[in-house]
């Protein structure tokens, strides 16, 4: 991370965070998180904890965020309960980009709200932010406890629309976390599996897995790379950061190439709205890109006072403590 940070920080870029609020006062974020509204009210701890990974003080004891000199701009995509609904990601997508985001992280993955997601995709496409969702959620459905088959691979929202850069999450190893759910279409992968990052409250660190962690890593990248090219639109960033990454089954993200190969051009790939996602949609084997970043995945921060809202949204893949798991 050291060398991608030697070309480029994130500092002049705004990340616009549309999830459940991010913690304004936390050590690793102070000074460089402005809230719409109320959203710098984090119970549910998942948005706090993708910020983290996206601009976390690079003298934080998880290492930092991807881009440690960018801010934060908090929008709500979610009720206080930390439950996502088409409308208000549809809302805060837009909010985002008006307040200046150059860059969208959204970190819900649903099932419905097709045509009110693609407006609102459509309408921060034409504004020129870079807008970047999990391709699944990061859970499977539980029962009594236990977590149940994974459900056949499905469509999720907003990943599925073709100006979204669509994220999955793999694990230490290079694959896919144990029981994480199925992929339908997939444009980059990142680190996914025992992720460290903040909490919305003091200095502690949690961990998580989930696709929504591995998103993050891919906004944070986008961030370094409009920071160090200012006059890349939205669409050549997108498509850089697919073209860079490294060519395996599923395109692995990787920062340095993507931020160092602005200074000189890259193979012209059509962007993930023509090219990417439609192979992707009968097979995974017809995808030839891949992303890989340092260990790092995603899930739900579950503070004990709101462990129960993380459920419902599907992100619960182990939060808790760092200092629970060796290192």
């Amino acid at each position: 991370m050291s060398r991608v940070r030697e070309l480029s920080d994130g500092a002049g870029i705004t990340v616009g965070v549309v999830d459940t609020g991010v913690a304004a006062n936390v050590p690793a974020l102070a000074g460089r998180v402005t809230a719409v509204a109320d959203a710098d009210q984090d119970c549910v701890g998942h948005g706090s904890f993708v910020a983290g990974l996206i601009a976390g003080r690079a003298e934080d004891a998880t290492g930092g965020g991807i881009a440690p000199r960018a801010r934060i701009l908090a929008v709500r995509g979610t009720g206080k309960n930390g439950v996502a609904a088409p409308r208000e990601v549809a809302a805060g997508i837009r909010t985002a980009v008006d307040r200046g985001a150059r860059v969208v992280y959204v970190g819900a993955a649903l099932t419905e709200g097709r045509a009110e997601l693609t407006a609102a995709v459509g309408y921060a496409t034409r504004k020129d932010a870079v807008v970047v969702a999990p391709a699944a959620p990061d859970a499977v459905p539980t029962s009594a406890g236990a977590a149940v088959s994974a459900p056949a691979a499905r469509p999720y929202f907003p990943a599925f629309i073709p100006q979204v850069v669509a994220v999955e999450d793999y694990g230490p190893d290079g694959s896919r976390p144990q029981n994480a759910p199925n992929v339908f279409a997939t444009d980059l992968a990142a680190p996914g599996d025992a992720v460290v990052s903040i909490g919305p409250k003091g200095s502690g660190n949690y961990i998580g897995s989930g696709s929504s962690l591995a998103a993050a890593f891919v906004a944070g990248t986008a961030a370094l790379v409009r920071a160090y090219q200012p006059r890349l639109t939205a669409a050549e960033v997108a498509n850089r950061l697919v073209a860079s990454a490294y060519p395996a089954e599923r395109p692995v993200l990787d920062p340095y190439a993507a931020v160092a190969a602005v200074s000189s051009p890259v193979t012209a790939r059509p962007t993930p709205s023509a090219a990417m996602r439609m192979p992707a949609r009968t097979a995974h084997g017809a995808r030839t890109r891949a992303l890989i970043i340092a260990s790092v995945g995603g899930g739900i921060v579950a503070l004990i006072a709101c462990a129960a809202a993380i459920v419902p949204l599907g992100r619960a893949r182990g939060w808790r403590p760092a200092g629970d798991r060796a290192a």
